[in-house]
């Protein structure tokens, strides 16, 4: 089974554990998110896990990462088409600084009908449709993962 786990991006090293333990039960989690340097700065430009901008954007303008922009969004939604299952990692409703692509990977999943988990709360009003499980941390969508992908 494919998996792909949507979160912020600033979660990253977290669900690289996340990862490890589904690909320890046997589970294909292929999102290239997770293996870094995929992020853009609130201006735009690419920045690496420390918020460096990244050697080749250096000096120039938000217009020149364009094509690494739609690299990373085709990436990320061919990805999470690629999917048998998205768990999606929510946060306290309005308290988060996320540019949200977290939410465009459930959208893309709900349209889809890609079964989907969410752990954490409710952050919005599709984390409540009958169709997607959910879990308040991970151990539990742990637990339940073999009767929540049959």
């Amino acid at each position: 089974m494919i998996v792909y786990l949507a979160a912020r991006y600033s979660r990253r090293l977290e669900l690289c554990g996340y990862r490890a333990d589904l690909q320890a039960r046997g589970y294909t989690v292929p999102a290239r998110w997770l293996n870094g340097s995929h992020q853009l700065g609130n201006d735009g430009q690419p920045i690496g896990d420390d918020g460096e901008v990244l050697v080749e954007f250096h000096g120039q303008s938000a217009e020149a990462a364009a094509p690494l922009r739609e690299k990373f969004a085709t990436d990320d939604r061919d990805d999470v088409l690629a999917a048998n299952l998205l768990i999606a990692f929510t946060e306290v409703p309005r308290t988060s600084n996320s540019r949200g692509g977290r939410h465009v990977e459930l959208g893309i999943a709900i349209g889809a009908r890609i079964p989907v988990v969410v752990v954490g709360p409710r952050e919005n009003v599709f984390c409540h449709l009958p169709e997607i499980d959910h879990h308040d941390t991970w151990a539990q969508c742990l637990a339940q993962l073999a009767s929540i992908a049959a």
